[in-house]
């Protein structure tokens, strides 16, 4: 035992206790405390929004903020991530709603829960290793741009006064977090903004413009559905792909989130949570939703925030800020809102991935990749098309690029009597139909080498292109060895050679 070590009798443990909670710690609380109130202000108009997307009423939206931020604070796997109501989510469902009604979307959103309990104990999660970081740049990249572009219709066709508005709050973000950083800088151009506005009378669109507020918390009840196997057939479909963008959404993001603050999340528990998350909303009639890496930039990147009390404390001053303070939340202009998103939008997007510098190095592959993602993810507005679209290329190019690593050479003996090709390379089905027409099958002499030291067998298409060479020379009454195999691959080969061809 090191002499270093404190006895446990020491005066130096005597104070010792429990480990207290980082949050706890004054500057911390704070932080969060703050950043969660905040991101409160920036959901009303985005949740109100999305629930005209969905068609549904504003308060519904502005629920299953609630329910989602609070339920997540405590089963979410990535702390201080914001989930709330989601556009993505509201255009999967909006069409449940308008064809069938409004409980049909709840038990939609009830039974999407239940699929990402399932998907998370399968272990989705694990597919975010397939995500290259070209996809994961261009999906940064094209969220800036779609939160940019959802801002746009809130700066057109308005009274000329929130254009300085929307200027001197940009400018308080800017210079005030060089005056001191105890206060968000959103925070303060929030208020200075609607007290401005207020002060001298200035008519300009508000919140309370976007929809009427809630007065009163949520209930719990059932979805008023027919329980039958007829209704499980409506809301499956929408169940599922809500599942899907859900989830791709809220692991693009915890993603994200991890690599800002260089710490490591539970992937494979933020999966369940999502769901416990969704279920707590549709039993209390919310219309579901998943991660917002719009509010989560606000709250992780621009004020500070780390820990999971931000997240509660989002959804918790959410509902306060509607019931307790909706006359006053109402009075604040957008102007003020949409200048927060726009620095989101500056703050989010990976201005070093378009310098001409990194472009200049960056393999053309990869510029392509980047490219694709962020053309379907604007042209969609869905940031789950763009990254499975996005991953899909850079496997085809990665497939492309490996295939052409796999060579053949071939050297004869002096006497006549063999030849050893040797086999260099990733052998998979993009380089197998390469493989069979590298040989000279008509004029090698009768005994043929195959060095396979230098090469890895991945695929079946690999021992069926194997299996394809030696029957050629066998038809030519030529004998092949295939040597030097690593284990893995000869243990693929043993299993499927000859098996390939059903006996033809």
């Amino acid at each position: 035992m090191s002499s270093s070590a404190p006895s446990p009798l020491s005066p130096a443990t005597w104070t010792r206790g429990p480990r207290r909670p980082s949050w706890l710690s004054p500057k911390v609380l704070r932080t969060e405390v703050l950043a969660g109130l905040v991101v409160a202000l920036a959901l009303i108009p985005e949740a109100i929004s999305f629930s005209i997307i969905a068609g549904v009423d504003p308060a519904i939206g502005l629920f299953a903020s609630f329910t989602m931020a609070v339920t997540i604070a405590f089963v979410g796997g990535r702390p201080a991530m914001i989930s709330a109501a989601t556009g993505a989510v509201a255009l999967v469902i909006g069409p449940l709603n308008r064809e069938h009604g409004f409980g049909y979307l709840v038990a939609a959103v009830i039974l999407a829960g239940g699929f990402q309990i399932v998907l998370g104990v399968l272990g989705v999660a694990k597919l975010m290793r397939f995500v290259p970081r070209s996809v994961m740049v261009g999906f940064v990249n094209s969220l800036a741009i779609l939160i940019f572009m959802a801002q746009v219709p809130e700066m057109h066709d308005v009274p000329w006064a929130v254009y300085p508005l929307l200027a001197a709050g940009l400018a308080l973000m800017v210079l005030f977090p060089k005056v001191t950083k105890a206060v968000p800088a959103p925070l303060v151009s929030i208020v200075v903004l609607t007290a401005i506005t207020l002060a001298a009378g200035i008519a300009v669109p508000t919140v309370g413009d976007k929809g009427d507020l809630p007065s009163s918390l949520p209930v719990p009840g059932l979805p008023d559905v027919p329980f039958t196997l007829e209704t499980l057939k409506i809301v499956a479909p929408y169940a599922f792909a809500m599942a899907l963008v859900g989830l791709m959404e809220s692991l693009m993001t915890a993603k994200l989130v991890d690599d800002i603050t260089d710490t490591h999340s539970n992937k494979t528990r933020e999966s369940v949570g999502q769901g416990i998350a969704n279920i707590v909303t549709g039993f209390f009639g919310g219309m579901g939703g998943c991660a917002m890496i719009g509010q989560t930039m606000i709250n992780v990147r621009v004020s500070g925030a780390r820990t999971r009390l931000s997240t509660f404390l989002a959804g918790a001053f959410l509902m306060v800020l509607c019931v307790v303070f909706g006359p006053v939340v109402s009075d604040i202009p957008m102007a003020a809102l949409v200048a927060v998103m726009v620095m989101v939008c500056f703050a989010t997007f990976d201005w070093h991935s378009i310098a001409p510098k990194t472009l200049k190095r960056m393999p053309a592959g990869e510029i392509t990749v980047m490219v694709i993602t962020v053309v379907c993810v604007v042209a969609t507005s869905n940031l789950a098309i763009g990254v499975v679209v996005g991953s899909i290329t850079a496997m085809v190019i990665f497939g492309k690029r490996v295939a052409h690593l796999a060579d053949v050479t071939s050297v004869t003996d002096p006497d006549g009597t063999q030849v050893v090709y040797s086999v260099t390379g990733e052998l998979f089905f993009a380089a197998s139909n390469d493989l069979v027409g590298r040989f000279n099958y008509a004029t090698d002499p009768d005994k043929v080498v195959i060095d396979l030291s230098a090469a890895h067998i991945w695929d079946a298409s690999s021992v069926a292109a194997l299996d394809a060479i030696e029957t050629k020379y066998a038809q030519r009454g030529k004998t092949v060895e295939i040597i030097s195999l690593n284990e893995p691959s000869a243990r693929l080969h043993k299993t499927l050679s000859g098996e390939l061809t059903g006996g033809h």
